[in-house]
C-alpha cells in the first residue's frame, strides 16, 4: 500500500526560494543605485549564503519540517530588516 506524503513535511520550498531571489535582487539593486556600499552588500550576501546553507541542510533528508521552515522564515525576516536598514542608512560617497 502506498503512503501519501505528509502535507507539512516535504522538501519543496518555493516561497523560501522566491523570497531569497527577491532579497538578492534588492541587494543587487542597492549596490547599483549606491544605496549599499560594497562592504554592506558583502555582509548581506554572506547572510544570504548562510540562509541557503541552512535550507540545503534542511532539505538534505528529503523533508523540510515545520520547525525548519519557521527557522528559515525567521532568518529571512532578519535578513529583510537588515537589507532595508542598510539601504536606507546614510552613505558616505566615495571620492571620484
Amino acid at each position: 500500500m502506498a503512503q501519501a506524503p505528509a502535507p507539512a513535511g516535504n522538501a519543496s520550498t518555493p516561497r523560501i526560494d522566491q523570497r531569497e531571489a527577491n532579497q538578492q535582487k534588492r541587494i543587487d539593486q542597492g549596490v547599483a543605485s549606491g544605496q549599499l556600499t560594497q562592504k554592506e552588500a558583502d555582509k548581506l550576501n554572506k547572510q544570504q549564503a548562510g540562509i541557503q546553507k541552512q535550507e540545503d541542510k534542511a532539505k538534505a533528508d528529503g523533508v523540510v519540517t515545520k520547525k525548519e521552515r519557521a527557522k528559515l522564515t525567521h532568518r529571512q525576516n532578519k535578513a529583510d530588516r537588515a537589507i532595508t536598514r542598510n539601504k536606507h542608512d546614510r552613505q558616505k560617497k566615495n571620492p571620484a
